[in-house]
């Protein structure tokens, strides 16, 4: 196993969970009615999840947006600041 490629792992992991899967579907408690009905629940419930996370992430991302903006802003004021005053030095070293 240490000389095998990753596509071959991959094909070995592939393979392992499809006779999982076979294996737990062939000694499932619940009927496949209720098994059906099981993972569509758990699906639903799976894509609240992800959507609520996606809207978590989206204000994060917004509020650091926000974030950003502002040091942007800051940093443009304090750079027009030091700019004129640099610029005042030069005027009065150069009028004398």
């Amino acid at each position: 196993m240490a000389h095998c490629n990753v596509s071959t792992k991959v094909a070995y992991f592939l393979a392992g969970f499809g006779i999982g899967a076979a294996v737990a579907l062939l000694f499932a408690p619940l009927s496949g009615e209720e098994t059906r009905k099981l993972i569509v629940d758990k699906a639903e419930e799976g894509k609240d999840y992800v959507a609520s996370k996606g809207r978590e992430l989206r204000k994060q991302a917004g509020d650091l947006v926000d974030q950003g903006k502002e040091l942007v802003s800051k940093q443009k004021e304090r750079l027009a600041d030091v700019l004129e005053a640099g610029k005042q030095a030069a005027r009065e070293t150069f009028a004398r």
